[in-house]
């Protein structure tokens, strides 16, 4: 018998979850719990200068309140945990210092008015920046260490110079060009290791072994595979799932406090309801209906989920609380 399918679900706990980290849950468990696998819950708080604590219960509140349920988390034991990113820095630092005997980082001094200043346009992925023209990587280790004594450094991965290939269970085929994204920080200068790196080393040593995301995250996959060639880890399937919107077209985020699972909540909508409205936003149900997670396990299928954006009706509030 081969190794359980794993698959996971990774809030950062930023805010309450919203209807969309809702969608992308629901799909994350369905695709587990339909193979008989086994679904990991870990929290996303690497950075914790930036987050508020009080949303880590909350998560896991609503997760259950939605009908979801986990094997291993932050509440459930498990042989792969710690399950939090804040408990989890020996890791990552295990990692890093593996690319950097391999000669695969270097210390970059750059300022980020200087990176702005140095790309012509935002080109790269979005949340990270404009693509790095690479003004640190040349430099001789005499200066290295000169501008070392006088900056702390962040540290970036030397980006293989080819081209990546993979296939997304619901994107499909995907090709990105060489050196995609330029070289990437995978260590801040704040001492805080970067969101690519602890992502990988988290998926690996959890033995995940499907990914299901929202397709905002697409382009980071290349990255990651790039770690995951690096430091010899085998790597998930993937599966990018799109995002929910307003019906003017407008992304949700945790800010927006009107479409969270508490407010929604709040208002009388009972998890029932909204399980059967995320059902019919990816189409495994003709029409939305009440229903429970579970009930929608044996009619999951992941071939079956649209690529494009979703909108929500203009009249889904009032169906709902009508």
């Amino acid at each position: 018998m081969g190794d359980p399918v794993r698959g996971r679900f990774a809030p950062t706990p930023s805010g309450y979850l919203h209807i969309g980290n809702a969608f992308t849950a629901l799909l994350a468990w369905l695709q587990v719990r339909q193979q008989g696998g086994e679904f990991v819950l870990r929290i996303e708080d690497l950075d914790e200068r930036r987050l508020n604590p009080e949303y880590v219960s909350a998560i896991l509140e609503d997760l259950s309140w939605l009908g979801l349920d986990w094997d291993e988390g932050p509440d459930v034991a498990g042989r792969h945990g710690a399950y939090r990113q804040k408990d989890r820095i020996e890791q990552y630092q295990h990692a890093f210092d593996s690319l950097k005997k391999q000669g695969l980082v270097y210390p970059c001094f750059c300022s980020r008015k200087e990176l702005r200043e140095a790309a012509s346009a935002p080109h790269g992925l979005a949340s990270e920046g404009p693509v790095y023209r690479g003004t640190c990587r040349l430099l001789l280790s005499a200066e290295q260490l000169r501008r070392m004594r006088q900056k702390q450094p962040a540290w970036r991965f030397v980006v293989p110079n080819r081209p990546v290939e993979f296939t997304d269970l619901v994107a499909g085929h995907q090709q990105f060009g060489t050196a995609f994204g330029g070289d990437f920080i995978v260590y801040r200068a704040d001492a805080v290791f970067s969101y690519q790196l602890a992502v990988v080393v988290d998926d690996a040593e959890m033995g995940i072994t499907q990914v299901l995301r929202g397709d905002d995250l697409l382009d980071s996959t290349v990255r990651q595979i790039y770690l995951y060639e690096a430091l010899g880890l085998e790597q998930p399937s993937f599966a990018h799932v799109p995002l929910i919107y307003s019906a003017d077209g407008e992304r949700f985020a945790k800010r927006d406090g009107s479409m969270t699972l508490r407010s929604l909540r709040s208002k009388g909508v009972t998890a029932e309801q909204i399980t059967g409205y995320l059902g019919w936003f990816a189409g495994l149900l003709d029409r939305p209906e009440p229903l429970r997670p579970e009930d929608l396990v044996e009619m999951f299928d992941v071939r079956r989920i649209a690529r494009s954006k979703v909108l929500l009706p203009q009249d889904w509030m009032d169906t709902l609380t009508g």
